[in-house]
């Protein structure tokens, strides 16, 4: 990657804080405050349209869930999709508010929320403070390479990304079992990541936006990995320690968006959704 002149390039390798972007007299997006609850709400109604709109989704199945401030009476709130809606439908205003203990708190919808997707968010909430969003998919590819043993490899820039930052938990039948999430938990630790064995893939975000991006890459990861080993031909995985370096060069331009609260990749996705379907935000 490269910008300008050779003179421009030689500036851009010299820099240490890994700048992605030179030149511009303006901001380049918008600052986002982490507890303001109608952003919150909207970002996520987003996520799942954005979910939606990239074949992601599995009918009325798997959920994405946000972490609302916590009540006037110290309540763990958090927001889940309504039971029987499409991702496409869901909206800022039609999602549910619940409680940690699966208490309907305010259900616009009236129709409630999965359990199984209660059983898992829940757990990865309580647990995880740092977990502003929860994202779980059954993608195509996604399942595909949670159904292998070796599960994801370095075989390119994307999944070097996830190199030595993925978890892994056994399936356990449909995730209805509450005493399942202490095992989640445990499996899932401090990472961001999980495969969940024969199941599909669980993401923890910091903000909704960080938990759509690592989705969007991961699949791309799942995805790349099924097109390579399809063609029959030797493929090249990355040495370990140039793939540990590219997953520590990912993670410090994560810190440094979620540090400046400021995300111009998020921004742009909800422009594409303001185009597409700007119902979102209802």
């Amino acid at each position: 990657m490269s910008f300008g002149g050779p003179s421009m390039a030689k500036t851009a390798q010299s820099k240490t804080d890994e700048t992605i972007s030179f030149g511009g007299g303006t901001q380049a997006g918008t600052r986002r405050d982490p507890n303001d609850e109608s952003q919150i709400r909207i970002d996520l109604a987003a996520a799942y349209q954005l979910i939606a709109l990239n074949g992601m989704d599995d009918s009325i199945f798997t959920h994405i869930s946000a972490r609302l401030p916590d009540g006037p009476d110290g309540t763990k709130r958090f927001l889940l999709n309504p039971y029987g809606l499409m991702f496409d439908e869901v909206t800022a205003s039609n999602l549910v508010t619940i409680d940690e203990t699966g208490a309907i708190i305010d259900d616009p919808y009236g129709a409630g929320v999965n359990a199984a997707g209660f059983t898992i968010h829940s757990a990865v909430h309580m647990a995880r403070h740092d977990a502003a969003c929860v994202l779980h998919t059954h993608t195509v590819a996604g399942v595909a390479i949670s159904s292998l043993k070796e599960g994801l490899l370095p075989l390119n820039q994307w999944s070097a990304q996830f190199h030595g930052k993925i978890a892994f938990h056994d399936y356990e039948g449909i995730a209805l079992d509450l005493d399942e999430r202490e095992r989640l938990v445990a499996d899932l630790g401090d990472l961001s990541v999980m495969l969940l064995r024969n199941h599909g893939t669980l993401i923890c975000g910091r903000s909704v936006a960080e938990a759509v991006k690592l989705a969007f890459n991961l699949e791309r990861s799942c995805k790349a990995q099924i097109a390579a080993l399809s063609t029959g031909l030797t493929p090249i995985p990355l040495a370990d320690d140039l793939a540990a370096h590219t997953a520590a060069q990912y993670a410090r331009a994560y810190d440094k968006t979620e540090a400046a609260g400021i995300d111009p990749e998020w921004d742009a996705m909800l422009r594409q959704l303001d185009r597409q379907a700007p119902a979102y935000a209802d």
